[in-house]
């Protein structure tokens, strides 16, 4: 008790100084939780992949389609239980910035093969029957008001022309990894005007959406499925439907890279500044020290004293920040909630912004402790100030 109530004097007898540095503190490691959390958030589709379904597209690029006519050679290989199709369809609602994903999907597949997603029985039933039908996730609706019964009129931008849609589905996700912020509706009406207007973009398929009875055969097949295509018109590329967001996330891996790395930096200069700081008061204290030691404590106590005094300094400073990650960050989804489907903060989190705080006490007061530890007690008497 007597030395924790002595390092609690020591650490606070320059107030100024000591609120500084835990300022800086709090910053920069709220900082770091935050940009962890932005790096996570870039991952959070591929939470709610499944092992159970697999993507073939062409294996060129996703620019390039496929016949339709390939379903029937997929569904064949041995080990598929179905095979959907996914156009990406680009449309604009009313502004640019209102972006959201649309897909021209099978939708009587689209509950068997997404068990994520929850529908009820009787709007799945209207989405069914009517080919202007269209699903709208639940945080999609409740992003842009979206109701059942509405109808969206959706420019086209690869499909040119307005498009016309009834919300007859507002789905919910099964836990918190499913994104709803997807809109899905009827392939074959997409494709029946495409049979009208540009007869040559008619049953062409972006990616068929595998799924397979045994999810440890996923390889296997996808080299089925792949195999049966070599040296046609159009080979194709079959991958896990984790890989195959990865792939999207690859397209701005640099920017990842970037954020992550900047993180790291953010910790590394408040490690200067913490230095700097138990340096300083080191200087300061050295005829304290050298008192210490005339009165009987040994070097490695003085050691563990200023150490002590660092850690304390940076674990405050860590504890803070961590409990402003979680309120900090529902901030910043909601400024960004049309950028971020999910803005997870995980407890790895919270464990590498605590790790964060004991590097940096353990950095800042390593130096200072092993000079503090080899004051002379001459020379420290000797010092004035």
């Amino acid at each position: 008790m007597f030395y924790l109530r002595l390092v609690l004097r020591n650490v606070f007898r320059a107030r100024l100084r000591a609120g500084l540095t835990i300022l800086g503190l709090v910053i920069a490691i709220l900082a770091f939780g935050l940009l962890q959390t932005v790096v996570r958030a870039w991952y959070a589709g591929t939470d709610m992949s499944s092992a159970a379904r697999l993507f073939t597209r062409n294996s060129i690029s996703l620019t390039f389609s496929m016949p339709l006519y390939y379903r029937e050679r997929i569904a064949a290989v041995p080990g598929v239980k179905s095979v959907g199709v996914s156009n990406w369809f680009g449309g604009i609602w009313r502004e640019p910035q209102n972006f959201f994903a649309q897909f021209a999907t099978d939708i009587p597949l689209l509950a068997k093969q997404y068990p994520e997603f929850r529908f009820d029985p009787t709007q799945y039933a209207d989405l069914m029957r009517d080919r202007q039908g269209a699903a709208i996730g639940r945080e999609l609706a409740d992003l842009y008001g979206f109701k059942l019964g509405d109808r969206v009129t959706l420019k086209g931008t690869i499909y040119p022309g307005n498009w016309e849609f009834n919300v007859r589905a507002i789905y919910d996700g099964r836990d918190a990894t499913a994104i709803t912020r997807q809109m899905y509706f009827h392939y074959d009406y997409l494709n029946e005007a495409l049979k009208q207007t540009a007869p040559a973009r008619a049953n062409q398929i972006g990616v068929f959406i595998v799924e397979i009875a045994d999810p440890t055969a996923g390889a296997e097949v996808a080299k089925a499925i792949d195999d049966g295509f070599r040296s046609s018109l159009a080979e194709t590329l079959t991958e896990s439907e984790k890989a195959f967001q990865l792939g999207f996330i690859a397209m701005v891996e640099a920017i990842v890279i970037a954020i992550r790395a900047v993180s790291y930096v953010v910790i590394l200069i408040i490690m200067a500044v913490a230095a700097n700081t138990m340096a300083m008061t080191a200087r300061e204290r050295i005829a304290e020290y050298a008192t210490l030691k005339a009165l009987g404590f040994g070097p490695g106590t003085v050691a563990a004293l200023v150490m002590a005094e660092a850690l304390l300094l940076a674990l405050i400073g860590a504890g803070i920040a961590m409990a402003l990650l979680g309120p900090v960050a529902a901030g910043f989804h909601a400024a960004t909630v049309r950028v971020f489907a999910k803005f997870p903060v995980v407890a790895e989190t919270y464990w590498m912004q605590a790790g964060c705080g004991l590097a940096v006490g353990l950095v800042a007061g390593a130096l200072p402790a092993w000079h503090s530890a080899r004051v002379r007690i001459v020379d420290g008497l000797r010092r004035i100030g």
